[in-house]
């Protein structure tokens, strides 16, 4: 967004212009402000800092070589993603076929990602360029010194040390994140499965029509495995989210209450499910209850199942999402007790006496203190557990690996959160282009889900204080 600000008056200071290209420096620059921005550093040049011209018109030439040599290539690649497949061809001498090498349609489009952000690089270099010659303009019409290149690499240590510090992280970002991202969106607008895998192979643009066929239930389409899974997902994502907030919080309140003693050796106990991985408690949850574990034959020895008969926990659906969310329970609820506690702890001691003066018992000083207040404080808490647990792929994969199977579904099984479901496609089925369709989906899910549920809350609105 530009931010304009207010031609500054004859006699005030150097207005300090922020944001990139400013309509401001557009409107008021002479021409030598405009023209630094087709020559990077002009203004710079003109006005007495000839350190500034170089490196600015050296960034310039830069990517005009690059822009040349790689960059315009590149952005026709890009458009095309490649027009010439592998081929093989009968070596008469050696008597054996050979591959002449097409086009990569991978590369291709990775290739096309980096040019544009090069190119939005560039334009945040142009908008400096023109930033720094207003500032020097501004400079000498109030005849005031302009500063050396010493100067501001002084203000690299001062003034500007954020700037500085900070650099070298967003670089990290966009070349290990954003680019990576950008790269991965992308994948979603081709047709890039099983059956155009590179180098052998090229994928193309399809627009759209990865998102219609994940919506449609017609023949070809993903939506009678998508919204099932969906509706799942979301289901598994509030009961594994509020068991362990409700559970953690009733253990926390029942070890923090006064008559209770050796509260130490309780939290301890508790804490103590913690100490071993939660991938090592997942599968050996799974070994209890297989078909022919543990739990199915402490049930024959006391009688409730037959001596040959087994409860099948992990082959009925509705039973294995109930012992999904069970077993979560159990993994997930000391972290929710540690964090109650310390809570509890904290909440004022004077807004019981006032409710116990007023004659409130223990329940009403629950939810009226108590509940409250929790939620308050954990709200944003609350929202990261939930889209983790959107995300969740470690309890199901470990539990049942999204099985039991089911042919109603496009290699999908009747556990499979969306997290799970993608994973299969990408790493099973090489249906990357499905895959990246289900991680955007993902995204605006629990991006939407997390700034609604936020924005109403009470610790966005009234955050200042907590109100009963």
């Amino acid at each position: 967004m530009f931010r304009k600000k207010p031609k500054p008056s004859p006699s005030g200071d150097v207005m300090e212009l922020k944001g990139f290209l400013t309509l401001e420096a557009i409107k008021n620059g002479d021409r030598f402000t405009k023209l630094s921005a087709p020559v990077f550093g002009l203004g710079s040049l003109l006005r007495g800092q000839p350190v500034r011209f170089a490196l600015l018109l050296l960034i310039e030439i830069a990517y005009i070589v690059y822009m040349a040599v790689y960059g315009v290539q590149s952005l026709i690649n890009f458009g095309t993603l490649g027009t010439v497949t592998q081929t093989e061809v009968f070596n008469e001498t050696l008597g054996i076929f050979e591959y002449i090498a097409g086009d990569n349609s991978m590369l291709f489009l990775l290739h096309g990602v980096v040019t544009i952000m090069v190119t939005v690089l560039f334009l945040y270099f142009m908008s400096v360029s023109v930033k720094c010659a207003y500032v020097a303009q501004l400079a000498a019409e109030k005849n005031r010194r302009q500063t050396t290149f010493k100067e501001d690499l002084n203000s690299l240590a001062n003034e500007n040390l954020h700037k500085l510090l900070m650099s070298w992280p967003l670089v990290g970002i966009i070349m290990f994140t954003i680019i990576p991202l950008i790269f991965m969106i992308l994948i979603a607008f081709t047709n890039y499965d099983r059956s155009h895998q590179v180098p052998g192979n090229l994928f193309t643009w399809v627009g759209l029509t990865n998102f219609a066929n994940m919506l449609s239930f017609s023949t070809g389409g993903f939506g009678r495995t998508f919204f099932p899974i969906l509706g799942w997902t979301i289901i598994w994502a509030i009961c594994a989210t509020f068991s362990n907030y409700i559970f953690g919080m009733i253990l926390a309140i029942m070890i923090n209450r006064e008559g209770t003693r050796i509260k130490a050796f309780w939290r301890f106990m508790f804490v103590l499910s913690i100490a071993l991985p939660a991938f090592v408690s997942l599968l050996t949850m799974r070994t209890i209850f297989n078909n022919n574990g543990p739990f199915n034959l402490l049930l024959q020895t006391v009688g409730i199942i037959g001596l040959n008969e087994t409860i099948n926990w992990w082959s009925d659906p509705l039973l294995a999402k109930i012992m999904i969310i069970v077993v979560n329970i159990w993994i997930g609820v000391p972290y929710t007790m540690l964090t109650t506690t310390g809570i509890l702890q904290n909440i004022p001691a004077e807004m019981y006496e006032a409710c116990q003066i007023d004659g409130a018992g223990p329940v009403t000083q629950f939810f009226k203190i108590t509940l409250p207040y929790m939620i308050f404080v954990m709200t944003p808490y609350l929202i990261t557990a939930f889209v983790g647990n959107i995300n969740n792929f470690n309890v199901i994969y470990l539990l049942t690996g999204g099985g039991p199977a089911s042919l109603d579904y496009y290699y999908a099984g009747k556990t499979d959160l969306l997290v799970t479901w993608l994973y299969n496609l990408t790493i099973q089925q090489k249906d990357y282009n499905i895959g990246s369709v289900i991680g955007i989906f993902v995204f605006i899910l629990t991006a939407s889900i997390s700034l609604v549920a936020y924005r109403n809350s009470k610790a966005y609105k009234s955050e200042e204080e907590f109100q009963k």
